[in-house]
């Protein structure tokens, strides 16, 4: 059964109407405008949060993670593993994480890890989805000096990172090549994504991301098909999924569709919906994610606590 969380909505974006109004022939320019305000909109306030380590989780330069351990642990402390977003193109855990998060999870007793990842078009998605299951096995590997309870890990990533959170929750195959299973996962939270069906995303999606999507995802029907969360979600899958999403329409199908999916599955689903549009909201929910007084933060937070039993 499915728990939903709901909390209005503001106004349609702008800067969205008028992107998808624009003529075909101006789409590449359009995406490169998009490009150019998710960065803007998504980059961190500030310096790094303070008193992280990196990791190496494999030989390329982008595969690496950053890591805080839990403020006056007792014990081994659940760990939270956030996946940026960009596109599957773009981003970094310097510039993509958000300011907040760093610093409210480990307050709340939680280890707290950013991780990076291969982009397009030097790699796969399928690489991308590995390398966040390396990530997590490079960490849960080195539980015991980092101060990590192996067993309480949740999947946490935005926007394409949502996707790829999704994606290694729904099909075992990326744990396994790791060594890992859905029993290391906890559970699942994937933040404002709008690509959990592939085919249906390509077809019914924003006109300004159809070049994103086709460059990440091909036009084979049947990778299309594989890459899909959504279509993956028969069971089993990872045990519990929290979907957060403001109200852009093509987020709001989508994760509606994953739900049934995860729900038809096995899963337990939880969804929050929240205010924000276009792509203010879409960076919003990100950026603010893990600030006190921002209302998501509050549900990922009562989640967690269930989810981690504590």
């Amino acid at each position: 059964m499915t728990k939903r969380i709901w909390i209005g909505y503001a106004g349609v974006a702008a800067f969205a109407a008028a992107s998808l109004a624009a003529p075909a022939p101006f789409a590449d320019a359009r995406e490169r405008l998009r490009d150019r305000m998710m960065q803007r909109m998504g980059a961190d306030e500030g310096p790094k949060a303070p008193g992280s380590e990196t990791i190496a989780y494999g030989r390329d330069a982008l595969q690496n993670l950053d890591v805080w351990r839990a403020k006056d642990a007792k014990g081994p402390a659940p760990l939270v593993v956030f996946v940026h977003g960009g596109g599957w193109k773009r981003g970094s855990k310097d510039n993509a994480t958000g300011r907040f998060k760093p610093v409210h999870y480990p307050e709340q007793g939680y280890a707290f890890a950013s991780i990076n990842y291969r982009l397009v078009p030097g790699a796969t998605v399928e690489q991308q989805a590995a390398d966040v299951a390396s990530a997590v096995k490079a960490l849960v590997d080195r539980a015991a000096s980092l101060g990590i309870d192996r067993r309480r890990v949740v999947l946490m990533g935005h926007s394409a990172g949502a996707h790829l959170v999704a994606l290694v929750g729904t099909d075992e195959t990326y744990l396994r090549g790791a060594g890992l299973s859905f029993a290391d996962i906890a559970g699942v939270i994937p933040i404002d994504g709008a690509a959990y069906d592939v085919p249906a995303q390509m077809k019914d999606g924003p006109p300004i991301m159809q070049a994103t999507y086709k460059q990440a995802f091909g036009t084979d029907p049947a990778r299309q098909r594989a890459l899909s969360p959504t279509l993956q979600a028969g069971a089993p899958n990872a045990p519990q999924f929290l979907l957060l999403y403001v109200q852009r329409p093509d987020g709001v199908r989508q994760a509606e569709a994953l739900d049934k999916a995860l729900t038809g599955g096995g899963a337990k689903v939880e969804r929050g919906s929240f205010p924000g549009e276009g792509l203010q909201g879409h960076a919003e929910i990100n950026r603010r994610l893990g600030d006190p007084g921002y209302a998501p933060t509050t549900t990922v937070d009562a989640w967690l606590k269930r989810v981690f039993g504590r």
